[in-house]
């Protein structure tokens, strides 16, 4: 049988990576690696993962260097070599081996703002909003974000500027500007156009390159600067 040799970080911040050796199958997924590699030779290390069909996010992982979905990433792609090496993501606190500290990231689409706060309660009828509007197509170029942190991870700002919101944030609060329904636009523009939050964006691009919903978080970042300068101008922020 093929074997895979598979490069494993272990440990904390200050671990290092451990090397096994497993089966390699047809159609198998980097994450049925993680998976064999806990279940039948070290159960002690520890992952994440829930659905494991690229809807929940909570996989993700450094796979060669690369953030990426390893439910969705199937082995015969990435280790054309027979080698593979699994990290935890990049930019969070790893708790341990391949498990990372996710708080930061929550905590920054807090402080963008990211909760809709409407204006009807259930006494009143339901919005309309148009679905040909251009309001709601940018909102459902945005909207399909799960949070699984490929894009944080893959951000080389976040990286130089630890406070700087993110992309994820960042694509939140630009679909929530969008949102006719919401009432916050004036206080969420003040809160991610400050020097940690859109205008920071290099534009490097590598959010919306690696993000596996195929959301482009940069043309959001470059929206939220536009209105930034708008409401600047007239006299909002």
């Amino acid at each position: 049988m093929a074997m895979l040799k598979v490069a494993v970080w272990r440990g904390a911040e200050k671990g290092g990576f451990q090397t096994y050796e497993v089966p390699r199958l047809a159609s198998q997924t980097v994450l049925d690696v993680v998976t064999h590699i806990q279940r039948a030779i070290d159960p002690s290390l520890a992952y994440r993962f829930a659905c494991r069909v690229g809807v929940c996010g909570s996989c993700a992982m450094n796979v060669n260097g690369r953030a990426r979905w390893t439910c969705r990433t199937h082995v015969e792609k990435v280790a054309a070599d027979g080698q593979l090496e699994i990290a935890p993501l990049s930019n969070l606190p790893v708790i341990k081996d391949l498990v990372t500290n996710m708080e930061q990231f929550f905590d920054k689409w807090a402080k963008a703002r990211g909760r809709f706060t409407g204006a009807r309660t259930r006494d009143d009828d339901f919005a309309r909003v148009m679905p040909d509007s251009p309001q709601r197509r940018h909102v459902d170029a945005g909207i399909e974000c799960i949070g699984c942190g490929v894009c944080y991870s893959a951000c080389d700002v976040v990286q130089w500027k630890p406070d700087y919101l993110g992309p994820a944030a960042l694509n939140r609060a630009w679909t929530l500007h969008n949102d006719v329904r919401d009432t916050r636009r004036v206080e969420r523009l003040v809160a991610v156009a400050g020097d940690a939050g859109c205008h920071a964006c290099h534009t490097h691009m590598s959010c919306s390159e690696r993000c596996p919903k195929q959301i482009a978080p940069t043309i959001g970042i470059a929206g939220l600067k536009r209105a930034a300068a708008a409401a600047a101008l007239d006299g909002e922020l």
